[in-house]
């Protein structure tokens, strides 16, 4: 059930009438205010969520009004990614007045109410691909909710943003079995984003198309911490990979800092590459290798892409895919200073 029993948008009365409940107890819930057992809990989120229901504030009730006001769900703010993206997000949408309601669903016990709620207090949500599943997502899109996709593969009806990462893999892969590094280790698991399964489908195929088997990742999770681990099981190995690819800089530069406190040299030893090009990488010794990723970029053209579809100037659908650009420096072994543009693909 994508509506209510004529069509129309779900209301409160509808959700009462399919938990079965007083009016008094759906608000109690729907609010989070008054005492409420956790069975009528779950019976009125589960009859919102099959009817799509979305609270609709008093601006959302006159047709000529708006909030001025954007949702942006993100998985977590850790990280330079997030950061960038945030503050990408934030200029465009103040240059344009609008504000920006920030809801991170990592650690989030109900995110799902939370969504709701939000999608109450906003014109539009940008969502980031990793902070919700699909049935989520869609959900939003029959509540008549206009949506934006970020780090995301296209979904109908949605406009997604993301950044090209199978080229530039490949290409940076292909430059490292050129100059003669052989055995190489993908540090990410491609499983836990689009992003990084295609960056991984990039590392894959340069090995292909060199006649080489495609090694098995390295499936840890994008931080510090595990680059830091997995590197210190490396310094005990008898045996270790002639280079790391990470998938993001923060694995590539706690790997650097702990493979080189450990007595290895980078890249002599082991190369070792980051993907995004954070500050850090430029002035780290040696310089990180990485893909530059347009972090902020992404985030503009995604509070832009809501606005089109808030005010409907555009009504159809567009997937923007933004070209990266391979930076090369000491920590891969090979001639440093050079940078190569990939062309995005839709």
């Amino acid at each position: 059930m994508a509506s209510g029993p004529t069509g129309r948008p779900a209301t409160i009365y509808d959700v009462a009438a399919l938990a079965k409940l007083s009016i008094a107890t759906v608000s109690r819930v729907l609010q989070g205010t008054g005492p409420v057992s956790e069975k009528a809990r779950a019976r009125v989120d589960q009859a919102a969520h099959e009817l799509n229901y979305v609270p609709l504030r008093a601006a959302r009730s006159l047709a000529v009004q708006r909030h001025e006001a954007h949702g942006l769900v993100l998985p977590d703010l850790a990280g330079p990614f997030y950061g960038d993206l945030l503050m990408g997000y934030e200029r465009w949408a103040g240059e344009h007045g609008q504000s920006v309601i920030l809801t991170v669903t990592h650690g989030n016990p109900d995110p799902r109410r939370s969504l709701r709620d939000l999608a109450g207090r906003v014109d539009g949500i940008v969502v980031h691909g990793n902070a919700l599943d699909l049935a989520a997502i869609q959900g939003l899109r029959r509540a008549k909710v206009p949506v934006v996709v970020v780090a995301h593969p296209p979904i109908p009806g949605c406009d997604t943003v993301r950044s090209e990462s199978a080229a530039s893999a490949e290409q940076l892969t292909t430059r490292l079995l050129g100059h003669g590094r052989p055995d190489l280790l993908f540090v990410g698991d491609p499983a836990s984003s689009y992003d990084v399964s295609e960056r991984y489908a990039g590392f894959s195929k340069a090995h292909r198309d060199h006649g080489l088997a495609v090694p098995e990742p390295a499936r840890v999770p994008l931080t510090e911490d595990a680059g830091t681990a997995l590197a210190k099981t490396l310094l005990a190995a008898t045996e270790r990979p002639g280079g790391l690819v990470c998938a993001n800089d923060e694995l590539a530069l706690a790997a650097v800092k702990t493979l080189t406190a450990g007595g290895l040299c980078v890249p002599a030893d082991i190369v070792v590459t980051g993907w995004d090009d954070v500050m850090a990488a430029r002035y780290v010794s040696p310089g990180l290798t990485t893909v530059r990723q347009p972090m902020a970029e992404l985030g503009r053209l995604a509070a832009q892409r809501l606005h089109e579809r808030v005010t409907g100037e555009r009504s159809r659908a567009r997937n923007d895919v933004l070209a990266t650009q391979l930076v090369l420096r000491d920590s891969c072994g090979t001639a440093s200073g050079e940078a190569g543009s990939t062309t995005p693909s839709n």
